[in-house]
């Protein structure tokens, strides 16, 4: 299972309902940090998410509500006695505003801090998945992020096994993993015979800011979620055009096109702060799995045959 923990929800900046963009990924106590908008790490005290299981923090673009909060938390983890690696992950550019967040303040670490620029296509592996960098179109260099676990066996039929004369026990085992195994009898019982096709694993694609795209729901599509931001609806599309931004129409639209099974709006404009019905009455017309994010809100992924 993997949780989704919304601790920015808002575009531009602040409100007094929700922060700038943050969204927070916890995979087994694994955390990993999509954009980091001013004071995160206080909504990460907020939510009781923890901090010092962060590993990874991936930018997609370097407009201030995206990334502001990123030496602020750093130094936080710092003071709070952080010692392993942290990998910070954004598209071209990155290497500056790490090195222009150093001459303003952000030093003495004390831990080793990786940073690494992503162009779409990279894949960066983990244990057990990936996160791979894909491209959005924004008014600037920006990336989509689409973390993606390994394929998981097949279901093992024990029925089967049994039919064919294998004894519970060590075999059953042997042959969900994928071996072959000998009975006394001279058979040959190869894991094809008592295993299913391999299965997916949980699939979350990440827009960032960017304009209406197929190019990120190709990467997206079968997604178990699809956490995309909606700035715009469909009534003020030439501003998002102009703005490189997406109306909720559009992206609900993609969703069903590719077959996504749950679209979660976020990056939601201060001129919804009263009222985000118009957005998700309007993505709802094109997809009806659409929910609009809350601040710290938190959603639970698990395998779609759970």
């Amino acid at each position: 299972m993997i949780k989704i923990v919304f601790l920015g929800t808002g575009g531009g900046f602040p409100s007094k309902e929700r922060n700038t963009s943050s969204i927070l990924l916890n995979r087994d106590g694994e955390m990993i940090l999509f954009d980091c908008g001013e004071g995160t790490q206080q909504q990460m005290m907020r939510a009781k998410t923890g901090m010092m299981k962060l590993h990874s923090i991936f930018l997609s673009h370097f407009h201030g509500d995206h990334i502001l909060g990123l030496p602020g938390l750093l130094q936080t983890l710092a003071f709070l006695g952080q010692t392993d690696e942290i990998a910070v992950y954004g598209p071209s550019g990155l290497d500056e505003i790490m090195d222009a967040f150093s001459r303003l303040g952000m030093h003495k670490l004390k831990f080793p801090l990786k940073v690494k620029e992503l162009s779409p296509g990279d894949i960066v592996s983990y244990d057990g998945y990936t996160v791979k960098a894909v491209r959005a179109d924004h008014d600037r260099p920006a990336l989509g992020f689409v973390l993606e676990e390994n394929k998981r066996p097949g279901r093992f039929n024990k029925d089967r096994a049994v039919e064919l004369g294998v004894l519970p026990g060590p075999n059953f085992s042997k042959l969900h993993n994928g071996q072959s195994i000998t009975l006394p009898n001279g058979n040959v019982i190869t894991s094809g015979m008592v295993v299913g096709p391999m299965r997916p694993g949980i699939k979350i694609a990440y827009s960032g800011d960017t304009r209406v795209s197929d190019i990120f729901f190709y990467e997206a599509q079968e997604a178990d979620v699809v956490i995309h931001e909606a700035t715009f609806t469909e009534d003020m599309k030439e501003n998002a055009d102009e703005w490189a931004h997406s109306t909720a129409k559009g992206v609900a639209r993609l969703a069903k096109k590719y077959g996504v099974r749950k679209l979660i709006l976020t990056h939601i404009s201060q001129r919804f702060s009263d009222d985000v019905a118009p957005v998700l009455e309007e993505a709802k017309t094109e997809f009806d799995n659409t929910v609009i994010a809350e601040d710290l809100m938190e959603v639970d992924v698990k395998n779609r045959d759970e």
